[in-house]
């Protein structure tokens, strides 16, 4: 027992001193809080002022900041992060910028993830086209077919474009590029310079399709009242089913469709083992239609083309032509790519790649009889959406003569 008090006196001693040790410590080296510590700060003078976190140090100096911490951003800090631009030309900076420069920047800055014509890439967005289809239930929805202001379109790149190198333009470099994108909706011409002075000039079309927010006070008095819980409405009735409604999948078709393809695909198997086993030399697989080497054009083609080839024009064509290459292909080896291959297109009717999948005006057009020549090329590369109602190039068209003239002559160099 003797030796069990001396242990757990011991031990109690013990923790006595430590606990004493430690009270000594921290009065003579922990920093005393204020008597009076402050919980709210006072509210900065303007509301819109941002506010910075401070360093964590010991102070008793009273924080500006609305909850004790922080201060006031400095005029130059807000300097800094005030951007934006407004529809009236308020925040743009003084530069400057044409429509050819903004083709080289944004085929260079721009063109990975929104194609060579704004046309876009994949799922990203599209710039371009979209004309007339706001009426529809799946719109287009592009700087020229929906957007209210060029300010949107040029505060937008300046602040967060290029993706991944947000703000690393010049202000002349934003001015060029909004130029061609205002170009490539069909909204200017080649020779046009957007500046700070004429910015407000440039009136987009979809302008007077916005309005202001006004849910408020139209549709908030009408939701904020009291809910109808029970006998809201003296009759109920149906007026659609899910089936009729498309909701609810079909899993009878959609079962059918798979035992279909699943059957069709054992039989061409089967077929192409059988023609193996006769031969007793494999099979060759023919190349997909979409990727199929050009053939020369038939010679009754090359003499619809017309005439003698000019080598000055057939050069300048081939370097207009790069405004082409990113979905056409031509010489040796050209497939089809985004667009058909352009061998042998003069003399060949609308629509004439095999294989390739046009829209329907263009295969239709093709069909009654309509073959491209260099009238008809020139109308369609002027303005290809009105040649062509409906047609899948995004291309807005060429605006200079010399240059049309010039692809002419250079596909016509292909059709010989």
């Amino acid at each position: 027992m003797s030796k069990s008090l001396n242990l757990y006196g011991g031990l109690a001693l013990g923790g006595v001193a430590m606990l004493t040790a430690a009270y000594n410590f921290a009065d003579r080296n922990v920093t005393p809080m204020p008597d009076t510590a402050r919980v709210l700060g006072e509210a900065p003078a303007s509301l819109d002022m941002g506010f910075m976190l401070r360093p964590a140090v010991a102070s008793t100096t009273p924080s500006d900041g609305p909850l004790g911490i922080g201060r006031v951003a400095l005029p130059e800090e807000v300097t800094a992060w005030d951007v934006d631009v407004r529809p009236d030309g308020t925040g743009l900076p003084v530069g400057s910028g044409n429509v050819l420069d903004g083709d080289e920047l944004f085929q260079n800055a721009c063109a990975a993830c929104h194609g060579v014509f704004a046309e876009g890439v994949d799922n990203w967005p599209k710039l371009a086209g979209g004309e007339g289809t706001l009426n529809r239930d799946d719109p287009l929805k592009t700087v020229g077919s929906y957007w209210p202001y060029v300010s949107t379109v040029w505060d937008y790149v300046h602040r967060s474009m290029p993706f991944g190198n947000a703000q690393s333009l010049s202000a002349d470099d934003v001015y060029a590029i909004t130029a061609y994108i205002l170009y490539s909706n069909d909204l200017v011409d080649d020779d046009f310079v957007l500046s700070n002075e004429n910015f407000t000039e440039v009136t987009l079309p979809n302008v007077d399709g916005f309005f202001v927010d006004d849910r408020d006070t139209v549709e908030l008095p009408v939701f904020s009242q009291e809910p109808c819980m029970e006998n809201c409405k003296e009759t109920v009735e149906i007026t659609m089913r899910a089936t009729v409604l498309d909701v609810t999948p079909d899993q009878t078709a959609a079962r059918e469709a798979f035992q279909a393809e699943e059957a069709a695909e054992a039989a061409a198997e089967a077929e192409t083992t059988e023609e193996t086993t006769a031969t007793d030399t494999p099979a060759t697989e023919a190349p997909a239609a979409t990727e199929a080497p050009a053939e020369a054009a038939p010679a009754d083609d090359a003499a619809a083309a017309g005439g003698d080839l000019d080598p000055e024009l057939v050069a300048a064509g081939e370097k207009v032509f790069k405004k082409c290459a990113a979905c056409h292909q031509v010489g040796d080896g050209a497939q089809n790519k985004t667009g058909p291959h352009l061998n042998g297109v003069m003399g060949r009717p609308l629509g004439g790649v095999e294989g390739f999948n046009y829209s329907k005006t263009m295969a239709e057009m093709g069909a009654s009889g309509t073959v491209w020549g260099p009238e008809n090329m020139a109308e369609f590369l002027t303005k290809p959406r009105d040649y062509v109602k409906g047609t899948k190039m995004s291309f807005a068209g060429l605006r200079k003569d010399d240059e049309i003239a010039a692809i002419n002559e250079y596909l016509k160099s292909f059709s010989q």
